[in-house]
């Protein structure tokens, strides 16, 4: 059977088109690298088990001469002079409780959390700039969770945050602003905030891809609660003593202790 022009141009192109349904079809989209998946069924929280879940917990020692603390200086700025009332203010690196424990000490897992997929929570992290000082100085949060930054103090902060994998920021908070809020889209322990205006402040910031982390205090233990069973490695890290990992593997309704003890740098 003879085609006339018009009828084959309308064949040819039917036959293209049949061919990129059947390709497309085939094939599944193709995301760039790095890039979320808006949607999809990767982006969803992975469901656990609850009745499953084990604890990892621990005490953060030290071992040897504790170092002297430095005293912070700040008659530069009247106002966080008289916040503390001529008591003296030591500096909080290199700090060791008076049970030979270690306070500001960020635990985490580290992997073999990778394989789920956590929603960040809904509440915000809050650090507080409390007479001139960070509060607290060490903190958590979780990747794509809100840090909401206030300031109590009656004079001007400046907050400079210093990062590698996440966006560098320095933004100024006059007395009365309303809070800073910013969020972070990858993790990374630890970065570190500062204040142009005073010096001295400075805090560290830990933010992971999971739930899983604690900072020790006044008694050196920390407790990762709610850790689906398998193997896990766990870091400490401390602004001074450096930083340590743990293989550890938890096990059903099951608590896995996980000590680790520091010396002098």
């Amino acid at each position: 059977m003879k085609l006339r022009t018009g009828e084959r141009a309308s064949l040819l192109l039917g036959i293209i088109v049949a061919g990129l349904n059947f390709f497309s079809c085939g094939r599944r989209p193709q995301s760039q690298p790095g890039a979320p998946i808006s949607g999809s069924r990767a982006a969803k929280p992975t469901p656990i088990n609850l009745a499953t879940v084990g604890k990892i917990s621990g005490t953060i020692y030290f071992k040897g001469q504790a170092p002297s603390l430095p005293i912070i200086h700040m008659g530069g700025d009247p106002v966080c002079a008289s916040k503390h009332q001529g008591k003296p203010v030591y500096a909080e690196d290199g700090k060791v409780n008076p049970n030979g424990t270690l306070p500001n000490v960020f635990v985490f897992v580290k992997a073999g959390a990778g394989k789920y997929i956590f929603a960040p929570p809904s509440k915000p992290v809050v650090l507080a700039q409390k007479g001139c000082m960070y509060v607290p100085h060490v903190l958590g949060i979780q990747a794509g969770q809100q840090l909401k930054i206030i300031s109590e103090d009656p004079t001007m902060h400046n907050v400079h945050l210093i990062a590698k994998n996440n966006p560098e920021w320095n933004v100024s908070q006059a007395p009365g602003a309303p809070p800073i809020v910013k969020t972070f889209s990858r993790p990374e322990v630890m970065m570190t905030a500062e204040c142009n205006q005073h010096p001295w402040m400075r805090c560290y910031i830990g933010a992971v891809g999971n739930p899983f982390y604690a900072v020790t205090g006044t008694d050196g233990q920390y407790a990762l609660k709610g850790v689906p069973p398998g193997a896990y490695t766990i870091e400490a890290w401390t602004a001074t003593f450096g930083t340590q990992i743990r293989q550890v593997v938890v096990r059903p309704k099951q608590t896995t202790k996980a000590d680790f003890t520091f010396k002098p740098s």
